[in-house]
């Protein structure tokens, strides 16, 4: 088994899914001829066909509304946006006609559709083509909201968020696309999606975090580790539905949270995250909770890029204002 990047377990899993499901089809700007801007759905025209894998014109809106018609209509679409700032114009058709089919049809007609986006910054590229706006997404009824990790994680995700019969947006963090590899058997088997994972054990501070800053939490928990601090990191993966009893049992055990997202703070998704934690854990809270996110600013160009994101040395003195608060 070789091992692959996250953005090769993305093809991989695409491809799988358009081999065992005829009703899985890919489209977007790019997508078929060019494999996409960053080659995620490389070879899949050559093998597949360009009636399933076929490039759109550049019509945000236009490839949101015939991805709703198609998943209405029995089809499974997975429609790329080419950067997560060109979701803006497919919002209208997300939002008011997929994450309400369901309800608006009282079940009779569902919309097994998938958007997929590369996410984040950390490429140096203009500020549409850098940010991090899964929380315009989360206040969506009827609407998943995930963002892998790893390369397994992308692939188990991606399967599931194909087979889900309700729409998913399917953030992928571009920082950590070709970042480092693993190997990821390609069997077809799904990870459940609206369920956190536990990478690491631990009972003195919990840090939450989903997508690229895992990377920073997993350093910041090694160099806490180094000086005695037990810390239990937890990947979101799925924001909404927010599986919250994985995040509770935690800070119950811990009594401190960290929460780390690359959104700016100002009404990010770690603020709903310490909402509940204030409404349903307070007691077993030794210390306020902390959040390191971005900014309240748009992604500054280049040099400043990586001083807008949290870094492991500021989650890690978050961690200790927490242990220092009790």
């Amino acid at each position: 088994m070789a091992a692959i990047t996250l953005i090769e377990a993305v093809t991989q899993a695409l491809a799988y899914e358009m081999t065992h499901d005829p009703s899985v089809v890919v489209l977007g700007e790019d997508v078929g001829v060019n494999g996409g801007v960053f080659r995620a759905t490389a070879g899949l025209s050559a093998r597949f066909g360009e009636w399933r894998v076929y490039d759109t014109p550049l019509d945000e809106m236009g490839i949101a509304g015939v991805t709703v018609g198609l998943a209405a209509q029995g089809m499974k679409p997975v429609a790329e946006a080419q950067f997560e700032g060109f979701i803006y114009p497919m919002m209208e058709q997300i939002v008011c006609h997929a994450a309400r089919m369901r309800n608006r049809t009282r079940g009779r007609i569902t919309c097994p559709a998938v958007w997929r986006a590369p996410w984040g910054g950390g490429i140096h590229a203009p500020e549409h083509h850098s940010e991090a706006n899964e929380h315009l997404f989360t206040n969506v009824p009827g609407l998943r909201v995930v963002l892998p990790s790893s390369p397994a994680r992308a692939y188990g995700l991606l399967l599931a968020a194909i087979r889900d019969p309700d729409p998913v947006i399917f953030f992928e963090p571009k920082r950590i696309y070709r970042q480092y590899k693993e190997e990821v058997p390609d069997d077809g088997e799904a990870l459940p999606l609206d369920v956190c994972f536990v990478l690491r054990d631990g009972s003195d501070v919990t840090l939450v975090t989903w997508g690229a800053q895992v990377k920073e939490c997993l350093e910041a928990a090694d160099a806490l580790a180094a000086e005695g601090v037990s810390v239990e990191v937890i990947d979101v993966a799925t924001l909404t539905p927010l599986d919250f009893d994985t995040i509770a049992e935690s800070v119950h055990k811990t009594g401190r949270c960290v929460i780390v997202h690359e959104a700016p703070k100002t009404a990010g998704f770690g603020a709903e995250i310490a909402a509940r934690l204030a409404e349903e854990c307070i007691y077993d809270l030794l210390a306020p909770v902390e959040r390191v996110t971005a900014y309240d600013v748009h992604t500054p160009l280049y040099r400043l890029e990586m001083k807008q994101m949290p870094s492991t040395a500021q989650i890690v003195a978050a961690a200790k204002r927490t242990l220092a608060a009790s």
